[in-house]
């Protein structure tokens, strides 16, 4: 498995939700919240974590059993309405590039806790192609 893809977005504009996560896990740890709370993944989400995802670098923070996987959900016109999951950093370049704006997110996930979490998401595409002098000649 591939380790976690980088935004490829021109404008660079990320949301990184480090900060809420380490919130969330603050409450976790003083009792707040119960651990079921957050080991809450879908099944689809964890059938996707299993089969599409990629190694995220680090432990579950809940459980440290085992390794978090991230999974990259892209969403946007003429897409499935459920979305759908990049394999490849060049599948998801490609999608980045469509004339159509789409929103990606990033999540990590534990397969064996079913701890889960937004990591990032990021908005890209919606640039129209550029039309070349021998596009334009052609067309006439």
């Amino acid at each position: 498995m591939e380790r976690r893809f980088a935004s490829t977005s021109a404008d660079g504009a990320v949301v990184e939700f480090g900060l809420v996560r380490r919130a969330l896990l603050a409450k976790l740890a003083s009792g707040e919240i119960r651990r079921e709370d957050i080991c809450d993944a879908h099944p689809e989400l964890l059938r996707a974590a299993k089969n599409l995802g990629r190694a995220a670098g680090e432990h579950c923070p809940v459980c440290d059993a085992q390794d978090l996987v991230e999974v990259t959900y892209v969403f946007g016109a003429r897409l499935p309405s459920g979305g759908t999951c990049p394999t490849t950093r060049a599948e998801l370049a490609k999608l980045e590039r469509r004339e159509e704006p789409v929103q990606c997110y990033a999540v990590e996930v534990c397969t064996g806790c079913h701890f889960h979490h937004l990591a990032r998401k990021w908005a890209a595409g919606g640039r129209r192609r550029r039309v070349t002098v021998s596009a334009k000649n052609a067309s006439r």
